[in-house]
């Protein structure tokens, strides 16, 4: 998941809670193989290497890409797991470098989910076009290890991946306790959530972006322009009762820029945005 992850909860034995936390692991790591771009023996690669070949994909699979297409039309385009091609021109490193307009628009013509040849459970990816499943990877993940240890776990838990989290229930204490960091500051946490069960999951440019005159450039791109977002939050947490749910409207909540808490509202989700 490229990022800490954790699982907290109660148990009255050490090897139970060894196995549980296994449990949450084998999961993470069997989604992040399956569908990391950076694997070679990744069904994402398995595509990219047979462009243009109509190819039947599992279920699990399928459920992803149906979900994928529900965000690209419920966002007007703006969630799109094809857009991960753009990070050809951009590196988020915090330094000054801007691509060139020219690489930028060179890569727009193979963006667009419309484009792909998806009709469940046949998919042909397009010569030149990529998927990336990186915008919802990591809170798919969250919400299969919960299904899992929601089984297994005599009381209640929350899994944390990299800062995206659900909760079972309540601990012992009456509440969790989450910490929202101060944009840019690292394990500085300027506001403490108490969580008693649902989602959380959070987006924001504190460790991804470029900063020119000036400007902070955020990694959350805009499909259609190929570049960031400007006059969007520092951070944007969303409460929802499922991860996946949550980091959906966090990052669209980034991709409405200056309408961010506006579009917020309009769903009637709780929200909090650091500016």
């Amino acid at each position: 998941m490229a990022s800490p992850c954790e699982v907290l909860l109660r148990a009255s034995q050490l090897a139970a809670a060894r196995e549980l936390g296994q449990c949450a692991a084998e999961e993470a790591w069997r989604i992040e193989e399956k569908y990391s771009r950076y694997r070679p023996d990744s069904i994402l690669s398995h595509l990219h290497a047979h462009r243009g070949v109509p190819i039947e994909v599992d279920e699990e699979t399928a459920s992803l890409l149906d979900f994928a297409q529900r965000c690209y039309r419920i966002s007007d385009g703006m969630f799109d797991v094809t857009s991960g091609i753009l990070r050809r021109a951009w590196t988020f490193d915090g330094s000054d470098h801007l691509p060139k307009r020219e690489a930028i628009a060179a890569l727009l013509p193979y963006i667009g989910f419309e484009k792909l040849k998806w009709q469940s459970p046949t998919i042909a990816v397009p010569a030149g076009m990529e998927l990336d499943f990186g915008g919802i990877g990591k809170e798919y993940a969250v919400d299969r290890a919960y299904e899992l240890l929601s089984k297994k776990a005599p009381g209640p838990f929350l899994i944390n991946f990299g800062g995206d989290l659900r909760a079972s229930g309540p601990p012992p204490n009456g509440f969790w306790q989450v910490g929202i960091e101060r944009p840019g500051h690292e394990r500085d946490a300027c506001m403490m959530l108490h969580l008693e069960q649902g989602a959380l999951a959070t987006s924001g440019d504190s460790r991804r972006f470029v900063l020119r005159d000036g400007v902070r450039y955020g990694h959350v791109l805009n499909p259609k322009t190929g570049w960031p977002v400007l006059h969007a939050p520092r951070s944007v947490t969303v409460a929802a009762s499922s991860c996946t749910e949550a980091g959906m409207l966090s990052t669209l909540a980034i991709l409405h820029g200056a309408k961010a808490r506006e579009f917020l509202n309009e769903q009637g989700v709780r929200h909090w945005i650091l500016e």
